[in-house]
């Protein structure tokens, strides 16, 4: 596949993509915040410092890029063709951070929420999260996010 931006222009467009406050996590936050729930940014002192947390729960919420975050299967989880080594072990990387990071907040006791940034437009997942939150049978907390 062949890049329709310059590569000057790409990395200018890479760099900008924050870790923070994305389009997706805003999403998330006011659906949260319209059901009435209450949540904690970006806490440092928590493994990972997840994007959201509920103390009143003890949940935490990681809303991932599917690029980034390698969603399986997703539209949105591809590969750029050129430096193929570099962005493998950069993906690789980030799922194996992802796995550690999931299991030392589970061990210490918190329930780890993982939404994909794709799912975040749809309202039926974001409603699930909310009933899994609130202690609900759902499939969301099943899944390996």
């Amino acid at each position: 596949m062949i890049d329709i931006v310059p590569p000057e222009v790409r990395s200018r467009m890479m760099r900008a993509i924050g870790p923070r406050n994305t389009q997706p996590e805003m999403r998330v936050r006011r659906f949260l915040h319209a059901a009435g729930l209450r949540y904690r940014l970006h806490v440092p002192g928590l493994p990972g410092r997840p994007d959201m947390v509920l103390p009143k729960f003890k949940c935490v919420i990681f809303v991932h890029g599917c690029f980034w975050h390698r969603h399986p299967g997703c539209h949105l989880a591809t590969t750029p063709a050129t430096r193929h080594e570099f962005w493998s072990q950069k993906f690789q990387q980030n799922v194996l951070r992802d796995e550690r990071v999931r299991a030392e907040l589970e061990k210490a006791g918190w329930r780890v929420f993982v939404i994909w940034e794709c799912e975040t437009k749809h309202v039926e997942i974001l409603e699930a999260l909310e009933q899994d939150i609130r202690g609900y049978q759902c499939p969301l907390t099943k899944s390996k996010g």
